[in-house]
Parts: structure tokens; sequence; C-alpha cells
């Protein structure tokens, strides 16, 4: 089997009211790439709740490469972890 790889990544927008309020954490999510390489689903299991619509709005314009199993392409579901981190001093 072929590990999928992404080809495209958006990253998501940090909300301002959650920088604003210091908010920072991981927010875990569950994700299914479909046989065209695209998000099919994406589910947030955990993470603060500020910050889990930025992450799932922008995990579902995710790409990968097809995953391929015998040559033929996959389904996959795949754990996907965003963290989001304020820089020092704010």
């Amino acid at each position: 089997m072929q590990e999928a790889q992404n080809t495209r990544k958006v990253p998501p927008i940090y909300p301002a009211s959650a920088r604003r309020d210091g908010v920072q954490g991981t927010v875990q999510m569950t994700a299914l790439i479909g046989l065209d390489g695209k998000i099919v689903y994406v589910r947030a299991d955990s993470g603060p709740s500020e910050l889990i619509p930025p992450s799932v709005e922008a995990v579902r314009q995710w790409e990968y490469r097809p995953t391929l199993l015998n040559g033929k392409p996959c389904y996959v579901e795949t754990r996907i972890d965003l963290n989001f981190t304020l820089s020092r001093g704010r």
C-alpha cells in the first residue's frame, strides 16, 4: 500500500477572538480521503471549541495524491492534528 501524500495543505485561520483571548491547543480530527485524493469528510475529535471550525474548514480543502492499494485507488481514513500556538509577547 502506498502512503497518502499531501499535495495541497491550506492553513487554518487563527480566529481573532481566540488569539485575543490567548486560546492555544491542538485540534485532533479524523478525515476520509477519497479515491481522487480529496477529503470526503472530516470530523473534529477534540480541541478548543473556538479553534475547531477554522480547522475543519481548512482540512476540507486539503488534497492528497490518491492512495493506491495493489495499484488501484482506495479510500483512506487518517488522523490530522493541527496545532495553534501564539508567539511570545502577545
